[in-house]
């Protein structure tokens, strides 16, 4: 049977893996923090008797907790699929960022992120397979567009954007191994996440987290490093039909989209995701640039 660990498991994208990996016949070991919610999680997946969920409690910017799952994610090669999906926000002017959550972005986005990847991978070598996906965001290409209407997000940003370019540095590394590498790079996405920003709700043409789910696993089957599910969506909407397009293709042995391509595909998001109205005409100005 095989076995996927799946962080940030007790709501969202997280728990939408769990579900959709669940009946997809896997076993899992769901990470979070809040024991309850990863209690109820597995109540309901082991009413299938074919699933075993194993539940670990804990909060991945602590030290000794990343310790624990660390240690799991790397005992016996058993790991076949990995979902680094924990995470917050912490929107507010870095003049403002409390020095202390600062370091909290910084150890659940990258350090948990990279030592639980750098746990699975000797496994997956040894066995000649596995995957593992980073959840970024598209917030990722936003480094230079202004926190207005954008939220002000220099952290958060920052280490999505290092999720996609570890992805991306770890495929080429593993490019020629069997080993699946991928950073998803959602919009806005139905989940609590900006509740906790303090939205009053889901944001307006927010994607399902299901949907997310199911455009990241067509994208591994697609082998797409850097995954957008919402501009498949959009896309999906214009062509009557399911499909992703990546930002970047694998860095081996195949192409990937210049600049012009990227911001073609940021532009065509804009409508659909209300923190990134002004990506699509600042990247299509340096488009034109780029062609000159």
């Amino acid at each position: 049977m095989s076995v996927a660990l799946v962080t940030g498991a007790s709501s969202g994208i997280g728990r939408a893996f769990a579900e959709r990996l669940a009946r997809d016949g896997y076993d899992l070991v769901v990470v979070a923090r809040r024991r309850g919610r990863l209690e109820e999680l597995a109540s309901r997946l082991r009413s299938d008797p074919g699933v075993a969920v194993e539940i670990i409690a804990a909060d991945l910017g602590d030290p000794a907790s990343l310790a624990r799952v660390e240690r799991r994610a790397g005992e016996g090669p058993d790991i076949d699929l990995l979902v680094n999906n924990a995470g917050f926000g912490a929107y507010m002017p870095f003049a403002r960022l409390p020095p202390e959550r600062v370091e909290q972005l910084i150890r659940v986005h990258v350090v948990a992120t990279t030592r639980l990847a750098r746990a699975v991978v000797p496994g997956m070598l040894e066995r000649g397979r596995g995957t593992i996906v980073n959840v970024a965001s598209m917030l990722a290409f936003s480094a230079t567009i202004p926190p207005d209407p954008m939220p002000h997000r220099v952290v958060y940003a920052a280490t999505k954007a290092y999720l996609v370019a570890f992805s991306q540095a770890l495929a080429a590394e593993l490019g020629s191994s069997a080993i699946k590498v991928q950073a998803l790079c959602p919009g806005t996405v139905a989940t609590e996440f900006h509740v906790v920003q303090g939205a009053p709700g889901p944001l307006p043409g927010s994607m399902d987290p299901a949907d997310v789910v199911a455009a990241s696993l067509a994208g591994l089957e697609l082998g797409e490093v850097v995954c957008a599910p919402t501009i498949g969506r959009r896309a999906a909407s214009r062509g009557g039909r399911e499909r992703t397009d990546a930002l970047h293709r694998p860095p081996i042995g195949a192409s990937r989209l210049p600049l012009p391509g990227l911001s073609r595909a940021i532009a065509r998001i804009s409508g659909a995701c209300p923190f990134l109205p002004a990506v699509g005409p600042r990247l299509a100005r340096l488009d034109r640039r780029w062609r000159t």
